[in-house]
């Protein structure tokens, strides 16, 4: 266990640092810290010049970090995280400053927009892919209410890849080895096609073991992913710019179920018992084994594709139009599922879900001087919109243990001591004898239980207008203002549910739910005011108010519209359910959740100082939010639930500094004093159906405090050879791992490293590596194991950190 004092003792090396390095500046005016160009407001400025909180990386930064996807992206800005448990599809949620889409839900949109090349990705889960020919990334913190082709509640990730260049014939390649039987190849190649146009192809191949073991053999959640991108530049004038991008990924895995047993409910020792039956071993005990026996391989199969064609025309009187239009298709599918977590065959899941998405912007910019009372203004004017189609299906089969297990659970569930059941010589014979006829317990049998098919469509429309205006020398003004509309429909329908009239999750209240069909509109009005002051060439202060959206919709799951009990084609829906769940009244209930708000306040400055060898950025930042959406999972059934009242506030800081013309420092701390539902009754643990209470509770996943050290070296050796390294350290606080239940994990520390040589003449490099280097373990997330709740004794699984990791990087350049 870590305490705050590992941020403590970061701090304070930070400081001693920072401490010695004014008589570092005034001893050398050498290398200064680089301009870094971003693109927060839809053109190119430096980033100390945008009212904005926004992190920039290059591809540069990113290989020096090992940061290849968005699975380790805190490694960039400790403001933002992201997780994922047993689903892309359901489960991805990246968090920005403690705000995300919390939990686990095939129908959400992200709080955290993700724009590849300027194209929306609807879901978190499209963003895990490995990246391929990544020039750059910027994270934008706070609401994006105004520019982007959708509203984005807590922030955006902006990705760019590497455009075809019409001058010359290059390319690059990369190949790793590492632990866990990690293999990576990535390579690109540019060439011009003639003074107009150019192609750029890139491609990505790897394979990867997982890191939680089988003691029977193997191991869970491997990967391997492939991956292809192409590119064509046209430039056939000085004023009209075509690019045409295509790309398709696709990862094989026995994914997501690896995961770790953490708490022990009253079902385990029947569960162990179980699995040793099918000649198994049982999973270790010791958490830091990192151990789980599942009876089935989930294969995952994820693909995705898509075309997309940016458009620039440079028009009269300084004008640009630009145009963005995109088609993409997202499949996941899992077979195999283990629904119980356990090596007992007990419950299994077929999932699969498939989007098409359709999305159209135009962008209208130009610039003026002297514009009535302003010294300076410029604007973009655009049009978006958006037409996605969502398909899923669902299945769920008993295993060949199923019965013998409920035979148990089911008189759990009413009260019966597991231990006693267990220690009964004539089990048949105990149960009737406390007046539980055998003929009355529900019968699991094996086979198909449940098939059911969903479907959703969402359709977009935004106009938006975005303009700055300088005031005087010194101070500027942005004002932005966007309306969006939303239309979503989503249904389900059940091809199959057994006939069987006891069977289990019928007497638990739970299967099945009502059949829905039902739609969704909103709109609204979202933007952002910003007032900007210029202290002089060096330092830049800000204030801003942003008013974020997203959309509500039909919440897309067998339970949508409640359970048994509000089933009007189940014939017990006005009796009690086995667990003592009350009678229903027999009427479905409403699938839609609502739309989510956020207003965002900010204060913020930005500096760079000692000659241009230091650079420090920091904001103060308060979120109120209205209409949290949060999905909840209590075992049996997931629900979507608006928390009406929320807020987070806190500050950032961000640092760099040179310390010689060889030596870098980077240090950046997010505090997050506050991030909590406000007071409900509606999000009370009784209400709610699980053991923890979100009324007036932290959200998961937003610990007080988070921070990075970094330490950067570029050493030339010779006139040809240059030593290249980063060290470090990244911290985070302690913090609720699920909005479902009260599990936490500890603060942790884990630490990076990255050396090697370059030859500046070849391009070639090679870098020694290790993540998590001192090998920390523990839970990223908690979750209420199905199946083996006993009233108030709850059984808890957990998905865990990566171990160490460590490898080899050859890269090169010609």
């Amino acid at each position: 266990m870590i305490s705050n004092k590992s941020l403590l003792r970061m701090t304070a090396l930070a400081s001693a640092l920072m401490t010695a390095l004014p008589a570092v500046a005034q001893s050398s005016a050498g290398r200064q810290l680089e301009e870094v160009v971003v693109t927060a407001q839809r053109r190119s400025e430096s980033m100390q010049d945008v009212p904005v909180a926004v992190t920039a990386a290059t591809s540069e930064d990113m290989a020096m970090a090992q940061v290849d996807s968005i699975g380790n992206i805190q490694a960039i800005s400790p403001s933002i995280k992201f997780d994922v448990t047993n689903s892309a599809a359901n489960s991805a949620n990246i968090f920005i400053r403690g705000i995300g889409t919390v939990g686990n839900n095939r129908s959400f949109e992200g709080a955290v927009g993700v724009f590849f090349d300027g194209v929306y990705r609807t879901r978190a889960g499209q963003a895990m892919q490995n990246w391929l020919d990544i020039e750059s990334l910027q994270v934008l913190r706070g609401p994006q209410g105004t520019l982007f082709g959708k509203n984005t509640s807590a922030g955006a990730l902006i990705i760019n890849s590497t455009a075809p260049s019409l001058d010359v014939v290059e390319g690059s390649y990369e190949l790793s080895v590492g632990n866990y039987g990690k293999k990576m190849a990535r390579g690109a190649l540019n060439t011009p096609l003639s003074d107009k146009a150019a192609l750029r192809i890139a491609g990505l191949w790897g394979e990867k073991e997982g890191f939680v073991e089988d003691p029977n053999g193997g191991q869970y959640n491997d990967s391997a992913p492939q991956a292809l991108k192409g590119q064509l530049l046209f430039e056939p004038s000085d004023t009209f710019s075509l690019r045409v991008i295509a790309d398709w990924s696709q990862e094989e895995a026995n994914c997501c179920y690896g995961q770790v047993d953490v708490v022990d409910g009253p079902m385990q020792g029947y569960i162990d018992q179980l699995t040793m039956d099918r000649g198994l071993k049982t999973p270790s005990k010791k958490f830091e084994d990192y151990e789980q026996v599942l009876s089935n391989d989930t294969d995952q199969r994820v693909e995705d594709k898509g075309l997309q064609v940016n458009a620039t025309w440079q028009l009269d009187a300084g004008l640009q139009l630009t145009s963005v239009t995109s088609y993409r298709e997202w499949r996941i599918e899992q077979t195999g599922m283990d629904a119980d977590f356990s090596g007992a065959n007990i419950l299994g899941i077929n999932e699969s879900l498939s989007t098409e998405v359709f999305s159209q912007e135009f962008t209208l910019s130009g610039e003026f001087q002297d514009f009535g009372p302003f010294k300076y203004a410029d604007y973009v004017l655009g049009v978006y919109y958006a037409d996605e189609d969502i398909n899923a299906d669902h299945q769920l089969v008993w295993g060949d243990q199923a019965t013998e297990y409920v035979t148990i659970y089911a008189p759990a569930g009413l009260g019966v001591p597991v231990d006693l059941m267990l220690a009964a010589s004539n089990l048949t014979g105990f149960l009737q004898g406390l007046g539980i006829p055998v003929d009355a317990l529900p019968l699991a049998q094996p086979g198909l239980v449940s098939d059911i098919n969903m479907q959703g469509t969402g359709k977009s429309y935004a106009a938006f207008m975005h303009w700055n205006f300088d005031l005087t020398d010194s101070l500027s003004m942005t004002a932005g203002v966007r309306y969006s509309k939303d239309e979503k429909t989503g249904m389900m329908r059940r091809r199959f549910f057994t006939a069987n009239p006891l069977e289990p999750f019928r007497l638990l209240g739970a299967q099945p739910g009502p059949e829905y069909d039902d739609e969704y509109t909103d709109s609204a009005v979202s933007g952002q005011f910003a007032l900007q002051y210029q202290i002089n060439d060096d330092a830049m202060a800000y204030l801003s108010y942003s008013l974020g959206y997203k959309s509500g919709g039909v919440n897309l799951d067998n339970q949508a519209a409640g359970s048994v009990s509000d089933n009007p084609a189940e014939p017990t829906c006005g009796l009690p359910g086995l667990d003592g769940t009350p009678a229903g009244d027999c009427t479905p209930n409403d699938p839609r959740y609502e739309s989510e708000f956020i207003k965002g306040y900010e204060l913020g400055l930005k500096t760079d100082y000692f000659g241009g060898r230091a650079r420090s950025n920091f904001a103060l930042f308060y979120n109120d939010l209205t209409d949290l959406q949060v999905a909840n999972f209590d075992g049996l059934a997931f629900s979507i639930l608006n928390a009406p009242e929320a807020e987070a506030y806190g500050a950032e800081m961000e640092n760099q500094f040179v310390l010689t013309d060889a030596l870098t420092l980077g240090f950046d701390v997010t505090w997050l004093p506050e991030a909590r539902f406000g007071e409900s009754e509606a999000l009370t643990a009784e209400a709610l159906g699980t053991p923890a209470s979100l009324s007036g509770r932290d959200f998961a996943q937003a610990p007080e405090f988070v921070g990075n050290l970094s330490l950067s070296l570029d050493q030339p050796i010779t006139n040809n050879l240059a030593l290249r390294g980063r060290i470090a350290a990244y911290y985070s606080g302690e913090q609720f791992t699920n909005p479902a239940n009260n599990q936490k994990r500890d603060a942790q520390t884990e630490y990076a490293v990255t050396i090697g040589l370059e030859s500046a003449t070849t391009g070639l490099s090679v870098n020694l590596w290790c993540q998590n280097c001192t090998d920390e373990r523990y839970v990223t997330q908690h979750f209420n194991s199905p199946l083996q709740n006993v009233g108030d004794d709850y059984d808890y699984n957990g998905y865990v950190s990566a171990p160490r990791t460590y490898g080899v990087t050859l890269r090169g350049a010609f």
